[in-house]
């Protein structure tokens, strides 16, 4: 079965000012390496739906997602914190930006695709229960967790997060259910400076020191986020895949390389295969070296192809 491609035209739109590293380049940057490498042919591409409310209370309280819609400018810029605005094209981005994981969800448990990877944004995995920031509206991958757990009534899902930062907020929506598993890897102490000690039983979060090179990465994963997915044995995995710990992001400060991404995505498949029916939704969180994004990403999504 083929891989489930998908984005949307607002992802485009989605505009934080010229000089915001969090650009719609990133978007072409991948989808620009996927056709010159000749993958994006063998995939099954869709444009994203949008995004219900439904969906978007399971994992934010009513009065921040009321809040986001009543914000949303008709011209200019909104600021909703320190890093992440709104233009008028913001809020349709962010809606179809979840709706792409929550579609991702439904083609899998339909047997009618082994994984998907949403190429989205604006990313999502700093957005907490009550709160937008590090350049996130909704917390995508967290929506499209909800789903899973409760229109499936999946008892055990879990998630993997390598972008450079801490997905603190996945944490925050999921500190307290069991039924899910977030495993983290990221630069610290770093934006958004926390998660080191913050984990338990079901947060398995892994600081990792300035400069850290792959092989420190991979022993990582190795030691901690491996043997607690096994014993987790998840029924559905999802991926925050942000690609800022590339040796070449310069906001990053990590010393990763696509072969590290390669890597952890054959660890994931695997697992995946051991325990969740294959399946697994990768959404696409940061990565600013646009190159590095780009070629980062493709390999990712070469893997999860099989091609």
């Amino acid at each position: 079965m083929q891989t489930v491609y998908l984005s949307h035209p607002l992802c485009l739109k989605h505009d934080m000012g010229a000089d915001h590293p969090e650009c719609p380049a990133r978007i072409h940057a991948i989808e620009d390496h996927l056709i010159a490498t000749g993958l994006l042919q063998f995939l099954d591409c869709h444009e994203a739906p949008q995004v219900t409310r439904e969906h978007l209370l399971r994992v934010h309280a009513q009065e921040y997602v009321e809040s986001v819609f009543a914000r949303a400018p008709q011209t200019g810029l909104v600021h909703l914190d320190g890093d992440t605005a709104m233009n008028p094209y913001s809020l349709g981005a962010a809606l179809h930006a979840a709706g792409a994981a929550v579609y991702a969800v439904d083609r899998l448990m339909a047997g009618t695709a082994e994984n998907a990877f949403c190429n989205i944004r604006p990313p999502g995995h700093h957005a907490g229960r009550t709160n937008a920031a590090g350049f996130c509206i909704f917390n995508n991958v967290a929506v499209a967790v909800a789903h899973a757990l409760e229109q499936y009534d999946l008892q055990r899902v879990a998630i993997a997060d390598f972008d450079v930062h801490h997905g603190d907020g996945t944490e925050n929506i999921f500190h307290d259910d069991p039924r899910v598993m977030l495993c983290s890897t990221f630069r610290h102490p770093y934006y958004p400076y926390c998660g080191a000690d913050s984990g338990n039983e079901h947060i398995i979060n892994v600081p990792l020191a300035a400069g850290a090179s792959g092989e420190d990465f991979r022993a990582a994963v190795t030691r901690q986020w491996l043997p607690a997915l096994e014993r987790f044995q998840p029924q559905m995995l999802f991926i925050s895949a942000g690609f800022d710990a590339h040796r070449e992001d310069d906001m990053g400060g990590l010393a990763l390389r696509e072969a590290d991404y390669v890597w952890v995505t054959e660890e994931l498949k695997a697992l995946a295969a051991r325990h969740a029916g294959r399946r697994i939704v990768s959404v696409l969180e940061g990565g600013y070296a646009l190159h590095a994004l780009g070629r980062s990403a493709a390999a990712h999504i070469k893997v999860l192809s099989g091609l």
